[in-house]
């Protein structure tokens, strides 16, 4: 990796506070916006490798890889992280040898084309192609603290990903249907719930992104059954959102053709579909679709999710509701007018959002919405639905004891104009 990408993963890891970072990422901006927009995704989730390559992309591509005045301000950006370091402890094996981190497998369906680079960060690249099948590996850290994407920090003198220190995508397989089928199903069978959590990303996504998002949701959840994730292709960048709205709408007709496969073939009894963002347009009417053309199906789905759902309003409102009526449970809603994420979409489109809080606020039979204000993280509080320990916790009882928002400890309830919805305890 190249100096000046290294120092702003460094800075960005602090969390974008010195001085000498914000000079740096000033300097670089002010000369092309394609840096500018891959620092903001870098500054989103600094552990991303597949961010920082996109980040040195697009360095080399505007010259300034090289420019020998950036790379002096890069080294010391890196020469002050390093004077403020904390003593760092180094990592020690177990006492009888085991590593000091789990390794979870997920499994994965994706219709983005393959990029031709065989690094599992950079496998797919964010081009629309054919749906294919595989598996994934991702380290979760012994001290892993719940809720966070550990990352190298060069503030811990850490320079590269670490499998023992930091949430990694270690490798990713593909797979032909069939085996990924049956090794799907045999999972399922060992899981002795017969469970399954399908979670399809947001907007600003990487394949990378989404693979590691889906190994700390199931780790964190002690999620027992088998983890999946779709993934569209997502431009994960800041200036891609209009690609991503266009890619998400094409994506449906793959997702609605995995989903109905997946019901069938794999015999899980329980499936809990997840979306964040503007994956929920994709969920949520592939869903409906599959629904509408096999009836039967729906009893297999347990529950149905939307973290901060980029979806119009009255679109949900008044069609997607009445179309995914015939699921059992209610659907789950988190909200929040704290998303700036959805505050910029609204922007865009002029209607409010399904997954605002505040005066527009969904609630409507059929939906436990819960107002999750207040619990946001990160550079554009985006993620909270898996980054919150009380968020975390509140999908836990959800997912594993089946509990409805009435009972759950960590909600309380709000009798509002339109109805009855539930924020977190303070």
């Amino acid at each position: 990796m190249d100096v000046i990408t290294t120092a702003v993963t460094a800075g960005a890891g602090e969390g974008g506070v010195s001085a000498a970072y914000q000079m740096l990422k000033s300097r670089l901006s002010a000369q092309s916006s394609s840096v500018a927009d891959a620092i903001a995704d870098v500054e989103e989730d600094p552990g991303s490798r597949s961010r920082q390559f996109a980040l040195s992309d697009a360095l080399a591509s505007a010259g300034l890889a090289g420019d020998r005045y950036l790379r002096a301000a890069a080294r010391n950006l890196i020469d002050e992280v390093e004077r403020r370091r904390n003593a760092r402890t180094p990592a020690t094996a177990s006492l009888d040898g085991a590593p000091n981190h789990a390794v979870m497998k997920v499994f994965f369906a994706t219709d983005r084309e393959l990029s031709g680079d065989r690094h599992p960060a950079r496998l797919f690249g964010a081009a629309r192609g054919q749906l294919r099948y595989g598996s994934c590996e991702v380290s979760i850290p012994r001290d892993h603290r719940m809720g966070e994407l550990e990352s190298p920090s060069l503030l811990r003198m850490e320079f590269r990903q670490d499998p023992e220190q930091h949430v990694v995508l270690l490798s990713a397989d593909l797979a032909e249907r069939e085996s990924y089928m049956a090794e799907l199903r045999q999972a399922i069978a060992a899981s002795g719930s017969r469970a399954a959590l399908l979670f399809i990303h947001g907007y600003r996504t990487t394949f990378e992104d989404a693979a590691r998002r889906t190994g700390q949701l199931a780790y964190d959840l002690g999620f027992r059954g088998a983890p999946i994730f779709y993934s569209w292709p997502s431009q994960g960048k800041l200036s891609g959102y209009i690609l991503d709205e266009a890619n998400v709408e094409w994506t449906q007709a793959d997702l609605s053709a995995f989903l109905a496969d997946f019901l069938l073939q794999c015999e899980a009894e329980q499936v809990y579909l997840l979306a964040h963002s503007m994956g929920s347009r994709a969920m949520a009417k592939a869903t409906a679709s599959v629904i509408a053309a096999r009836p039967e199906l729906a009893s297999r789905i347990r529950e149905v999710i939307l973290a901060a759902p980029d979806i119009d309003a009255d679109v949900f409102r008044q069609q997607l509701l009445p179309a995914l009526a015939p699921v059992p449970s209610p659907l789950t809603l988190y909200a929040s007018s704290e998303d700036l994420a959805l505050h910029a979409s609204k922007a865009v489109h002029g209607y409010a959002r399904a997954g605002e809080s505040g005066p527009g606020l969904v609630v409507a039979q059929g939906v436990e919405t819960i107002d999750a204000s207040g619990m946001d993280t990160g550079f554009i509080h985006h993620a909270y639905f898996a980054e919150q320990r009380s968020a975390l916790s509140d999908l836990y009882y959800l997912m594993q004891k089946h509990t409805r928002a009435a009972e759950r400890f960590g909600l309380q309830a709000v009798d509002g104009t339109t109805g009855r919805y539930w924020t977190f305890r303070a």
